[in-house]
């Protein structure tokens, strides 16, 4: 605890009006949301390279974001970092009922089932003037994040297919669509089935338990790693990527592909 009201005390000196930090002095609200993303999104990086002395240090760099604003609020009289605290704790008592209660659940189906409706529950009295089923869903999210979370909550309302056969049949349709768009030559329209085709590609990652977001970054690193033994076998012939033929280039992808499959 010490450590905490450290840095607790440390942000305050940052922020004090006479002898703090300009910078800091200068931040609100919305001028620290890039630094507040770029953090969550290095602490992923860090934990997806396995690297865990980088993890202490980018969950820090984190947690300053956090109580960065939480010395925000504070200086406006909103909350404070305790009140948040406080809340995080309450609600994640108050969802693990079968933890800090005693309530049992079946499975961890039911489990689940009962943690949604805890969070619908809390969403109504949230917004209760406003609310709607998919509202509450953060806008600023990875478009493949938000687009999950959306399915998500439609289908604990009943709007899904119960099982994967017509969702492949939904990505068939989709892809001809695209097809279609395509020759229209109509740019708007397709790129409004190209989104429709992203959607129920989304939709049939949720139908495999797959998480989009993850299998689509795990795919791009595969490219990167692909695309370049493609441009060292290149280089290494003294030419670039740009000056070979395309069936050359296919041919050095199949090979990569099996060449790093063995690794």
């Amino acid at each position: 605890m010490k450590n905490t009201l450290r840095l607790l005390q440390v942000m305050q000196k940052l922020r004090d009006p006479e002898s703090g930090c300009s910078w800091d002095r200068r931040q609100d609200f919305s001028s620290l949301i890039p630094y507040t993303l770029e953090e969550a999104y290095e602490v992923v990086d860090a934990i997806e390279r396995d690297d865990m002395q980088d993890l202490k240090s980018e969950l820090g760099d984190l947690l300053f974001q956090v109580v960065f604003h939480a010395q925000l609020a504070e200086e406006q009289g909103l909350f404070d970092f305790e009140q948040v605290a406080e809340g995080v704790a309450d609600k994640l008592i108050r969802r693990h009922p079968h933890v800090f209660s005693d309530v049992v659940y079946a499975s961890e189906t039911e489990q689940h089932q009962a943690w949604e409706l805890l969070k619908a529950s809390e969403r109504a009295e949230k917004e209760a003037e406003n609310h709607t089923i998919l509202s509450g869903v953060a806008k600023n999210l990875p478009a493949l994040v938000q687009c999950k979370k959306i399915q998500d909550r439609a289908a604990n309302h009943g709007f899904d297919w119960n099982e994967v056969e017509p969702v492949f049949d939904k990505v068939l349709e989709e892809l001809e669509e695209v097809k279609e768009a395509w020759n229209s030559g109509d740019q708007q329209h397709i790129e409004e089935e190209i989104g429709d085709l992203l959607l129920i590609a989304v939709n049939l990652a949720r139908h495999m338990q797959v998480e989009p977001e993850q299998a689509l970054k795990k795919s791009t690193q595969k490219f990167i790693r692909r695309f370049e033994y493609i441009e060292n076998k290149v280089l290494r012939s003294g030419r670039e990527v740009k000056q070979c033929e395309l069936n050359e280039l296919d041919r050095l992808w199949n090979e990569a592909k099996i060449s790093l499959k063995k690794l």
